[in-house]
């Protein structure tokens, strides 16, 4: 039998194989410490095609693409295997690859010799150059003797780009190489990108994965303003977790991909996606004015990412609120106390002579714990040498400078109450900001009020929109706007001893500061804070973290049916799809999904909804295939008791209860599930599929098709929607020559058929499609270590199922409708060909 030859390979298997390659140096390269030194952070296939996804402008005849930090070429695969896919294709296809790391250069000459194979296939001219030098050398060289036009540096039509994040020395090479095409940066990777788009031609693409910080901060005022002048931002892509796009590496920064075009003229309106990572589907998706995204009076050219609707309504409430620091009196700075220079000074508690260093560990509750059993000193010697580190004890409000990697505010800020020290001095540590005027302390009152404003959560999620970085400096505090000294006032006048909860601060916001505004738009703020609610009730569920997430927060809300302004009290049970589901994040969350994106939410949420017992499918018909369009779901009706007392006295006792009882639950209703399974006999074995779609095509695939056509065959595989397979008979396939990792690209049957020593490989067709080319492909890429012939069978109920699918079925292949079981039709080719005697009648 003939399998695929690596030049036929889908494009698909060409991005598994140089993600394999990719796991295995990231793996090295942690090893050797290589990647913390150079900025290294491989890209996974995932983040890969969705870059390569971004490109407008596929269906040129020429394609000349850049990569400036190659690596092993992840990303020059996605891009080839895209422009492979695309149904005109480009002429030809020419690659600049930039790596200096000879260890990575050998993986790249690998990708690209794959590359040459996938676009052959498909007639494409392919041809590639791998640049060993350093990447802004050469660019900046290109740049200055204006080689642009000649036959050997020809610009380029397309650039993708992953760039190294390392920052650079003010004194270093690259940042004067820099200088000299007229940018000033801290950081490598703006370097790339502003050489990678001057070395675009007019109307060039260019598709970047970056750090978010750029977006915003001094540091990269002079970048925005060139790239913004030249390029022209179309889509911007949101990672809402810091961990997701590249989850093998601890990355603390928030990730963002751009889509732009070099041209002046900037378009109208910029797309913004989010997503939690590169492998969540189901993308936020919409529209803003480009205007919006870069104020075209801002002088510093900030970048304002507004991923939804809640963000927009957020942005507008803040705008209510104009006063600055300068405007109010006062000053925010960074802790004078750097410990390591100080160390001598440093005492683990209090003695004679001592004043109180406070750190952030020692702020709790709003106000400043003290002292604190820690392992951070709690004070420092009060001498003529340390004089000038300490400020004078009276009232400030203190922020922490670093929020941890997803802590649940981004400001956290407190109250420093003087009255609490009976001391002249305090110190504070480098790691913390204060709030102070001219040096001196703030009146208790405006102290208080000020640290409600910062510890809103109108202020948190303001603050999370345009800093995609850990950090809060003093200069992010500067430029933060501020209610005027009236409203702080008011604000402080309200709180009494304790410091107030998240829920109170957020009522005294919009009560005391906000209700006499003109804003017709429901509360951004409720919105918000009902769905960290849902978060909360999630992780106390016990959900794992893939599941504590916006969408499985939206999706709780949606089968509760509760609104943002409604009591947890009002929650009700109704039968829900999954698009009505969709339907009301959208109406009442602000929350508009990509189209097709449900599967993400059955697959990724709804199913683990089930496991839990949070909820129960088709009560109305549970008979119902899970995975039938008419599927409804249901929250379990204990589980809505328990969640109408979230909020109240009862919870803490209700959720003891409940979660006490889940595996009850879960028993239950698998037994409820279990009566309507359909039974099968596998070698005397009685074993159950469950109810509906494929499975009532399946069992009549081993209890009617088989004994038919693979007579004494064994039976090897059976998958099944619910179980993913109900059957495996691993040391079966292995004896065959074959090894599985995964079920995921498995056929439903596989039958070795003994007599033939054929492997049988069968497809239910109710749900999905047939064998078609694109399918036999991957089924023969699967099995390609098989020993013996595969014979492959698309199965269909009736003879009007299989009508819809003749068009595609693959040649070679058989076909096998269960309404007419004593017949195959055969697509031609030589397997189970033979010849048939047409009955002769005698004439009358």
């Amino acid at each position: 039998m003939r399998f695929t030859s690596l030049a036929e390979l889908s494009s698909g298997n060409l991005l598994a194989q140089v993600d394999l390659h990719r796991a295995v140096v990231s793996l090295k390269l942690r090893q050797d410490k290589k990647k913390a030194s150079m900025g290294q952070f491989l890209t996974p296939a995932s983040v890969a095609q969705l870059m390569a996804g971004m490109f407008n402008r596929l269906d040129l005849l020429e394609i000349s693409l850049l990569d400036a930090g190659a690596g092993i070429g992840s990303l020059i695969a996605a891009f080839v295997a895209k422009v492979c896919q695309h149904t005109q294709h480009t002429s030809s296809l020419r690659v600049v690859a930039y790596e200096i790391d000879p260890f990575l250069i050998g993986y790249l000459h690998q990708t690209l010799e794959l590359c040459n194979k996938e676009c052959q296939r498909v007639g494409i001219s392919f041809n590639y150059e791998i640049r060993e030098t350093d990447f802004i050398e050469d660019a900046v060289r290109l740049l200055q003797v204006g080689l642009m036009n000649s036959a050997n540096t020809a610009e380029f039509t397309h650039a993708i780009l992953n760039p190294p994040y390392l920052k650079i020395n003010a004194n270093s090479k690259v940042r004067e190489l820099l200088r000299s095409i007229g940018l000033e940066t801290s950081n490598l990777y703006t370097g790339f990108m502003a050489a990678t788009a001057q070395l675009l031609k007019p109307s060039g693409e260019f598709v970047a994965i970056t750090p978010r910080s750029f977006c915003n901060g001094p540091y990269f005022c002079s970048f925005r303003k060139m790239f913004l002048e030249m390029m022209a931002l179309q889509q911007v892509h949101l990672f809402e977790s810091r961990q997701e796009a590249f989850s093998d590496d601890d990355i603390l920064q928030e990730t963002i991909i751009i889509q732009a075009t070099k041209q002046k003229q900037k378009s109208s309106n910029v797309i913004i996606n989010t997503s939690s990572g590169a492998n969540d589907d189901l993308i936020r998706s919409h529209s803003v004015p480009y205007t919006a995204l870069v104020q075209p009076d801002d002088l510093e050219q900030f970048i304002h990412i507004l991923p939804d609707k809640i963000s927009q309504q957020i942005v507008r409430r803040m705008a209510l609120f104009s006063w600055t620091l300068k405007d109010l009196g006062l000053t925010v700075s960074t802790g004078r106390v750097v410990d390591f220079r100080a160390k001598d000074y440093l005492r683990a508690n209090p003695e004679n002579n001592t004043v109180p260093l406070i750190y952030p560990v020692n702020l709790s509750d709003g106000y400043v714990e003290y002292p604190k059993i820690t392992k951070k000193p709690q004070a420092i010697v009060f001498v003529e040498e340390t004089a000038n580190l300490l400020i004078p004890n009276e009232h400030y409000v203190i922020t922490k400078r670093f929020s941890s990697k997803e802590e649940k505010r981004r400001v956290v800020a407190v109250v420093y109450d003087a009255s609490q020290f009976n001391y002249a001095y305090v110190g504070f540590e480098n790691h913390l900001n204060y709030f102070h005027k001219n040096g001196h302390g703030l009146s208790p009152t405006l102290a208080r009020g000020l640290a409600v404003y910062l510890n809103s959560t109108l202020v948190d999620a303001f603050f999370r929109l345009f800093n995609g970085h850990t950090q809060i400096n003093a200069t992010d505090l500067r430029k933060l706007k501020y209610p005027n000294l009236e409203q702080l006032l008011l604000l402080g006048t309200a709180i009494k001893g304790q410091f107030p909860s998240l829920r109170e601060i957020d009522e005294l916001i919009e009560n005391k500061l906000l209700s006499m505004s003109n804003l017709s738009e429901n509360n951004p703020i409720a919105t918000k804070s009902r769905i960290d609610e849902a978060l909360q009730i999630l992780t106390r569920l016990g959900f794992p973290r893939a599941q504590l997430n916006e969408r499985s927060a939206l999706t709780l809300l949606a089968l509760l049916n509760l609104k943002p302004i409604d009591s947890w009290q009002l929650a009700t049970s109704p039968l829900m799809g999954i698009t009505p589901m969709m339907d009301f994040m959208a109406q009442h969350y602000g929350k508009t999904y990509k189209p097709n994106t449900r599967e993400t939410v059955r697959r990724q949420t709804v199913h683990q909804f089930l496991d839990a017992a949070l909820i129960v499918a088709n009560p109305d018909d549970l008979s119902r295939p899970i995975n039938s369009p008419k599927t409804v779901y249901q929250i379990e009706e204990s589980a809505l008791d328990l969640l109408r007392t979230y909020g109240t006295d009862e919870w803490e006792k209700s959720i003891r209860t409940y979660l006490a009882s889940v595996e009850t639950l879960k028993k239950q209703y698998a037994q409820e599930r279990e009566i309507s399974r359909i039974p099968i006999v596998i070698a005397g074995e009685i074993k159950t599929l469950s109810p509906g779609g494929q499975n009532i095509l399946i069992e009549k695939i081993i209890n009617d098709f088989a004994s038919r056509f693979t007579p004494g065959g064994k039976l090897i595989y059976i998958g099944d929607t619910d179980e993913k397979f109900v059957h495996f008979d691993e040391a079966a396939l292995v004896d065959v020559g074959v090894n599985i990792d995964s079920h995921g690209k498995m056929p439903d049957v596989i039958i070795h058929f003994t007599k033939n020593n054929w492997l049988v490989l069968i497809e239910a067709v109710t749900s999905h499609g047939p064998i078609n080319p694109k399918r036999k492909k991957e089924l023969e890429f699967l099995f390609r270590s098989a020993k013996i012939p595969l014979v492959m069978i698309t199965t269909f109920l009736s003879r009007k199922a299989m009508v819809a699918y003749l068009a595609e079925i693959a040649w070679e292949t058989d076909v096998w409708v269960a309404e007419d079981s004593t017949h195959l039709i055969h697509f031609n080719g030589e397997y189970l060909l033979q010849a048939y005697q047409i009955e002769k009648k005698e004439p009358s």
